[in-house]
């Protein structure tokens, strides 16, 4: 069986960034799929889940309400590894065309003061796995550390 392409990238190597991963075509559509590498991998902590969980609901529910790209978002979730989400788009896209969108996305989560939006048992199969104050801390260290001057080798899979 071969690899699938997320494995073929040296994690070694591997530094937080914003990263096409592939490009799909669904029937004549094109489907991006972005890297969204908040941590290190195997080279610092990985992300709990109750964060994790957080900015999944924070940053589905800003994208599915986006005025451009609520329409095109296709899914939007975390890694099993921890280290990152996965955002799906309709259309192609470079990895430099979301940066906007994503400085806009993570800026929302660190604001962000009130309920998370589902974080009920109505709404939510683990509601109770939450944490808002760690969730705005590690939007505000990807915005600062990464995404505010952001460089072409966060850019780009490293080779």
């Amino acid at each position: 069986m071969e690899k699938i392409t997320s494995f073929t990238i040296d994690h070694l190597k591997l530094k937080p960034g914003v990263y096409v991963s592939r490009v799909d075509y669904v029937e004549g559509h094109e489907i991006t799929t972005f890297d969204l590498r908040m941590t290190s991998p195997n080279d610092e902590p990985v992300m709990n889940t109750a964060e994790m969980h957080t900015i999944e609901h924070l940053a589905a529910t800003f994208l599915r309400n986006h005025s451009e790209y609520g329409p095109k978002t296709i899914y939007f979730g975390p890694m099993g590894c921890r280290t990152g989400f996965y955002l799906l788009l309709a259309g192609s896209y470079s990895s430099s065309d979301i940066v906007p969108l994503m400085k806009e996305m993570y800026t929302f989560i660190a604001e962000f003061e009130g309920e998370v939006p589902g974080a009920s048992a109505k709404d939510c199969g683990n509601y109770l796995d939450m944490n808002l104050p760690m969730a705005k801390y590690l939007a505000k260290k990807y915005l600062s550390e990464i995404l505010d001057n952001i460089t072409d080798e966060r850019l780009h899979y490293p080779a």
